[in-house]
């Protein structure tokens, strides 16, 4: 539609049409006959509300998509087409590793073809809107989400924000998804990594750490933002006009769409900010929120406050214009459907080349955490036994894959009879994935639910039986460990972040048979591994993988593929740590650099102040050397560039993918800069015994920091340069800007 039609459009609806575009309900108001005494009725809103709403959350599929937006489009006076929005975080129906997976890749090349084959998929099912990437800053393992973030480093994270934006729109208008970028802002910094909790902090870390992954997806051109739960500094961000209408909108330029979270413009009113739904959504349209995701406050609010003259009814017309817009851009006015049909989706979903990439995926997400004496990749020959609650286990899709189909999923077990026959193969679940019964009340489980998923005390002891009696009879134990589904995600706040105690049981009787064993962990976050790491040989973390989660990890347990994932995101040696970074400040007294004694030093007195394993950790098959660092210059001009180069060399017998990674640190600035700051990585590919040099060039913008005004600004003076395997690399370079 020509921008002048939108516009007399615009003009020619009434106010309930206006308030009806920025109202959004879930599937459910779709699907009841009578709605009257089910949804419409608990959300508090009229049947004309639901009769004008403009977009709707979470209904998939062609056949359902098609038949809503008939029955919506009907006897219609303005037939303004809905628009589907639905939570597809990390893949559709071919399900990829967890966005914290999909981090310890270091390859936002090969994640862009991901969210382009998820938006393929997605846009034939019927959606046009997806509320991915999540691009939070995440350093809190305790927090559930940190599963939807890709790590706690702010230029990592931008890498793969600018990415998956790049890849969900990239055939927009015709076949791409809509990228919604979210938390806005901050979430990622909860207190107490506990979900929908309050986040305090200075307007200068804000800048400098918080939020460049989002405006790195905003640059990209993603064309919604979602705000956050959270308050920050005291504000709830659903209602704060500095942080959504004076950065968002006047300072980055973002002209796109704002919405809700789910039900946050009512709970304004819930945090102390507004005194009613009235005020609420008077701030929330205020500070540019479009559009209400499942609250009754536009639907019943909005027009009232403009009746009543309390709201400029200009405000609304604006708010309206970027949703119809938004509409526009996609061809619906054109083609309600953008094309979607059961035919499409049995041409485009979980083909075999979707399914290939998945696994390719999957493979570099998996980060090997340790290999004592080369116990990988092992011997097909061995006879193994694989033990533990993931070991056929379906769920490897994680809580965020709404829409992944767990039949398709291919389980480890599966993956191991690629590789070893039913003489060298030997399996047993041994125990449940959980058995703690209080967990699953508090997610809302009934006892009969419970039963389903608890086995009783006299099949546990069987199960426990099982798995040492089938231990016995291989060479070598892999123990298939990890979280259960509800344990990370949204609402997956944890306390203790070790795995379940029925797991570390059955790992300690299996220990005492003194055979190797392998772990794999699969788990939504960092989980505290430091009294379970003595007792296995090997350590594969393996997060949620998705689909081809079992045939990835046969390949790298059985040595055909090289491990090359890298952790963007530390695992602490103890909860107490947390929250935990690499690139923290020194202290008046750092324990690498103080003169004073040992004890009045920054640290802890009964753990190290070091993860257990850091960010940009990992290891492979091959050894890889780091040798000759050097700057093509030791001063660098404010306008000029400089080269920093090292020589990696592959000292064994194989391929091998190297994350080559490079940090500086401004030894002195006027806001104290971190030891260390990841400005650069580059993957290499090296064949055995091959050497190759890597070159980072160097430049003002590199080196530029949040002052004390907040403001971009760079500062003559000593810098080093790390360039290594990983965050711990200790050799650098110094030079000068002058």
């Amino acid at each position: 539609m020509e921008e002048s039609k939108l516009r007399e459009l615009l003009n020619s609806l009434s106010i309930e049409e206006k308030i009806g575009q920025l109202i959004q309900l879930s599937g459910e108001f779709f699907s009841a006959k009578d709605i009257s005494v089910g949804p419409q009725k608990k959300l508090g809103i009229t049947k004309d509300a639901v009769e004008l709403c403009g977009s709707v959350l979470n209904v998939v599929g062609a056949k359902e998509t098609h038949r809503i937006q008939d029955a919506y489009l009907k006897g219609k006076k303005h037939p303004i087409p809905l628009i589907f929005m639905s939570d597809i975080v990390y893949g559709f129906r071919t399900i990829y590793p967890i966005p914290l997976g999909l981090g310890a890749t270091w390859n936002p090349d090969l994640i862009q073809k991901a969210y382009r084959n998820t938006a393929e998929e997605a846009y034939a099912s019927g959606n046009q809107v997806t509320f991915a990437p999540m691009v939070d800053l995440a350093r809190d393992a305790r927090w559930g989400r940190s599963l939807e973030s890709t790590g706690e480093d702010p230029y990592l994270n931008s890498r793969f924000a600018a990415s998956m934006v790049k890849g969900l729109q990239e055939d927009l208008p015709k076949y791409g998804l809509v990228s919604c970028v979210k938390h806005f802002a901050a979430y990622g910094a909860v207190e107490s990594g506990r979900e929908y909790n309050a986040t305090d902090m200075s307007e200068n870390r804000l800048r400098q750490y918080y939020l460049p992954s989002y405006k790195a997806a905003v640059d990209a051109g993603a064309k919604m933002v979602m705000s956050s739960f959270n308050t920050l500094n005291g504000v709830p961000v659903t209602g704060n006009k500095w942080l959504l209408k004076d950065i968002l909108r006047k300072e980055w330029n973002f002209d796109g769409v704002i919405i809700s979270d789910y039900a946050a413009i009512a709970e304004l009113v819930a945090h102390g900010f507004a005194k009613d739904n009235q005020e609420a959504s008077k701030l929330a349209l205020e500070a540019t929120v479009d559009i209400d995701m499942k609250s009754p406050c536009y639907a019943n609010e909005l027009k009232p406050l403009v009746t009543e003259g309390k709201l400029d009814e200009s405000k609304i017309d604006n708010a309206v214009w970027r949703v119809l817009k938004l509409k526009n851009d996609l061809g619906l006015f054109e083609d309600p459907y953008r094309g979607s049909s059961e035919e499409l989706e049995k041409k485009l979903i979980m083909t075999p080349e979707k399914r290939e990439l998945a696994k390719k995926v999957s493979t570099e997400a998996m980060v090997l955490l340790k290999n004592e004496n080369n116990m990988l990749p092992l011997d097909k020959n061995k006879k193994v036994a694989l033990i533990g609650p993931y070991e056929n286990e379906h769920e490897l899709l994680g809580l965020w894959a709404v829409h992944g189909d767990r039949k398709a999923t291919v389980t480890i077990e599966d993956g191991f009879k690629k590789y070893l026959n039913s003489d060298n193969l030997f399996t047993s679940k041994g125990t449940d994935i959980l058995r703690n019964k209080s967990i699953f009340r508090s997610m809302g489980l009934n006892s009969e639910q419970i039963d389903h998923v608890v086995s009783s005390k006299e099949i546990e002891e069987k199960n426990n039986e099982d798995a040492i009696e089938t231990a016995r009879k291989a060479d070598i134990i892999v123990f298939a460990a990890g979280e259960h589904t509800i344990e990370s995600g949204e609402a997956g706040s944890r306390g203790n972040l070790t795995l379940p105690d029925n797991q570390l049981e059955l790992l300690d009787k299996l220990s005492k048979l003194n055979k190797p064993i392998i772990l794999i962990c699969i788990s939504g976050r960092p989980l505290i591994l430091t009294d379970v790491e003595p007792k296995v040989s090997a350590i594969i973390e393996a997060w949620f993988p998705g689909t081809e989660g079992g045939n990835a990890l046969a390949d790298i347990i059985f040595g055909k593929s090289n491990p090359s994932g890298r952790l963007s995101m530390s695992f602490p040696y103890a909860v107490g740590q947390l929250p935990i970074y690499y690139s923290q400040f020194s202290t008046g007294r750092s324990v690498k650099t103080s003169t004073h004694s040992s004890r009045f030093m920054s640290k802890y007195i009964d753990i190290p102040n070091d993860p257990l394993y850091s960010f940009g950790y990992g290891l492979s098959y091959s050894k890889v050397k780091y040798s000759n660092l050097r700057l093509s210059s030791k001063e660098l001009e404010m306008t000029d560039n400089l080269i920093a180069s090292i020589d990696v060399t592959n000292m064994s017998d194989r391929n091998t993918t190297e994350v080559v990674q490079m940090y500086i640190q401004d030894k002195f600035a006027s806001v104290v800069q971190p030891v260390k700051s990841l400005k650069g990585f580059e993957r290499v590919t090296l064949n055995p015994n091959e050497t190759k040099t890597v070159n980072f060039e160097i430049n003002k913008k590199m080196l530029s920091f949040y002052g004390l005004d907040n403001k971009l600004t760079v500062e003559p003076g000593e810098f080093n340069i790390f360039i290594g395997p990983n965050s711990d690399v200790e050799d650098f370079a110094t030079f000068n800007l002058k």
